[in-house]
């Protein structure tokens, strides 16, 4: 099928030469076409211009009149956790009343709570739930989603995420990309003997994955009270001799070393990264690990905000996720995460527009397919509601700006 969008106010995050991400002052910078058209074939961008320009395309299957509005790249949400067995609100009520995410979890609660849950779950009553989390994200402007496993914490439970995670590539629209994260917590029966559950993650489970086929990348959460750069270091070695490239949890609760493990690595992305100083800056400057920084968590667990600004001003690149879960942040609406940019990290819109499309494209390793509007690319965009300008996306924090979801080339 052939569209047409037509009389676009302004065609958002357009591009001519391909770009794997923009880092430091180039984040500010956001290429936008006024009074344009796009011209979607099948599932790709055909082409794009101006609405004088004497090229422009006459007839399609479908035309749609954009007047009053824009249209960007759809989001991409390079780290979350979306099947997942029940909610966890009990907790939240915990966290109202004073502790701490570590407190949570020390009394069996968090990752160990949905641990335990999962083992109990059907894929069926897995998959059927996650379905409805993806509709509710792709509905709210997002086109790519990346999905971990780390609620099993055995080996069979975390290859049943993993398969329910390939049901969803098979069967949702939307782009995912399947992340083992079998190193997400110690089980409550491997407690004083953490090595031994390295040893089964890194002599069992892996090679099972990698033997089924069942993920695109690693991950391991390296950080205080959690996995120590040691058993990363065992866990990212095991992984690479069978081709998973990592994407690490690291410095969420301390200066724990993660990003350092990551970045000898190559991770593609370094994950939260509240704890961010010089040393850790140093490190990232001119590598291909992406900094991503997840909002929404931070947030909801009233942690410290990653130092965004200083990222950024000495030359990084930053991509923004949702890190949507069920235990510290239960929202996958990138809209959201958008305004949290601007609200709490100081970010112009053009630098969060920038962190939550091409850079966290890159983030999940699908830059070359989304995250900017370019010809050839795949048709992953939405057309947004009349809106005054660029900065009403981020400004109106608590309304839906998205008006039409365009996924592979088919309007949703």
């Amino acid at each position: 099928m052939s569209i047409l969008i037509e009389n676009i106010k302004k065609l958002v995050q357009v591009e001519d030469q391909p770009r794997k991400f923009v880092a430091g002052k180039a984040m500010s910078k956001l290429p936008v076409m006024e009074d344009a058209w796009i011209m979607i074939e099948k599932d790709r961008i055909a082409s794009f211009g101006k609405m004088d320009d004497q090229l422009r395309p006459a007839i399609a299957k479908k035309v749609i009149d954009a007047t009053g509005k824009m249209v960007f790249p759809a989001f991409c949400d390079s780290h979350t956790h979306l099947v997942y067995p029940a909610s966890r609100e009990i907790e939240y009520v915990d966290k109202i009343k004073g502790l701490s995410y570590e407190e949570i979890a020390k009394r069996g609660g968090g990752i160990l709570n949905s641990a335990r849950k999962m083992q109990e779950i059907s894929e069926s009553e897995l998959f059927d739930s996650a379905m409805k989390h993806l509709d509710e994200m792709m509905y709210l402007g997002t086109g790519a989603v990346e999905i971990k496993s780390g609620y099993g914490l055995n080996t069979e439970s975390e290859m049943k995420m993993l398969r329910v995670i390939r049901r969803l590539k098979e069967s949702h629209p939307i782009t995912i990309k399947s992340t083992f994260l079998g190193a997400h917590a110690v089980p409550t029966e491997y407690k004083g003997k953490q090595s031994d559950y390295v040893d089964l993650v890194i002599n069992e489970m892996i090679p099972r994955v990698a033997s089924e086929e069942l993920a695109d990348y690693v991950d391991v959460f390296c950080d205080r009270g959690f996995f120590t750069v040691e058993d990363t270091d065992r866990i990212l070695n095991a992984a690479m001799k069978y081709g998973l490239r990592p994407k690490i949890h690291a410095n969420e609760l301390d200066y724990s070393g993660g990003i350092q493990v990551g970045v000898k690595y190559n991770a593609l992305s370094v994950d939260h990264l509240e704890y961010t100083g010089d040393a850790e800056i140093k490190v990232l400057l001119n590598t291909e690990t992406m900094p991503t920084v997840l909002p929404g968590a931070a947030f909801f667990l009233g942690m410290v905000y990653a130092p965004v600004r200083k990222m950024i001003d000495a030359g990084l690149p930053v991509a923004l996720a949702s890190d949507f879960n069920p235990g510290s942040s239960p929202s996958g609406n990138m809209q959201l995460i958008l305004s949290m940019a601007s609200i709490l990290y100081k970010m112009i819109p053009e630098e969060a527009i920038n962190a939550t499309t091409l850079n966290s494209a890159y983030a999940m390793g699908v830059e070359e397919e989304q995250g900017t509007i370019a010809v050839g690319k795949k048709a992953n965009l939405f057309i947004s509601k009349e809106i005054p300008s660029i900065e009403f996306m981020p400004y109106a924090y608590g309304s839906n700006k998205v008006e039409t979801i365009i996924i592979n080339g088919i309007i949703k």
